[in-house]
Order: structure tokens, then sequence, then C-alpha cells
């Protein structure tokens, strides 16, 4: 299981890469793994301002739909609009070109809330 280092990671499966004030988000190498064969990303939540834990968009897989999690309050800025050709690269390549949002987040103090990749190792039981 690929957990990387240097990302954080939240209790939805989500992994955080802090750039700045922006944070590109995606589901971990674990929920790509558990939803199987991904077949569609949804986010239809661009240029909008969630709060933390606010639903941002869905996953489809062939097994089932997932919500996905804004981990920080902030706006949405970017989509990855690669994923609407071609989802299935979040299961090849989850941290990398199958991340789904960037969000520029408005407190830096929910940062500290997220989960280290010991923890979240600790929470999928690695």
């Amino acid at each position: 299981m690929n957990i990387p280092a240097e990302l954080k990671y939240t209790k939805d499966h989500e992994w955080i890469r802090i750039e700045g004030d922006v944070a590109t988000v995606g589901i971990t190498d674990f929920a790509q793994s558990e939803l199987g064969d991904i077949v569609y990303v949804e986010v239809d939540t661009l240029d909008e301002v969630l709060e933390k834990e606010a639903i941002f968009g869905t996953v489809e897989a062939v097994k089932t739909v997932s919500d996905l999690f804004l981990p920080l309050s902030g706006e949405i800025i970017e989509f990855n609009e690669s994923l609407e050709d071609e989802p299935e690269v979040v299961n090849s390549d989850a941290y990398g070109k199958g991340w789904m949002v960037k969000i520029k987040f408005s407190n830096p103090a929910e940062l500290s809330e997220l989960l280290s990749d010991v923890d979240y190792k600790e929470l999928i039981g690695g």
C-alpha cells in the first residue's frame, strides 16, 4: 500500500498536498483499491467556497458511488478535467495524475487536524 510520507490524509481516505495556500486533493491508494475500477469522477463545486467536510463531488466505481469530502475550508479553484475522459487514472496514479481538485484554503489552523502518513497507516490497519 502506497502512503507517501510528504502528504497529509483524512479519515475519509483523501490525501492532501500543501503548496503555499493551495491544497491539492485526491483519494488515497487504499480508497481506490477499496472502490475498484473507477468509471466517473464528478465535481460540480468549481469556484465555490465550502466548509471543511462539505461534499465537493463523487467518485463512481463499478461497485459503488462514494462522496468526496473537503479536507479543508476554502475555495475550489481547479478541477482535474482530464478525469472526465480518463477517470481510471485515479486507479493507476492516485497520488499523481489522479488528483481531483485544488483548494485555496482559508483556515490554516485546520492543517493541524489532518493525519500524518503514520496516523493514516494506523487508521487503515497498516
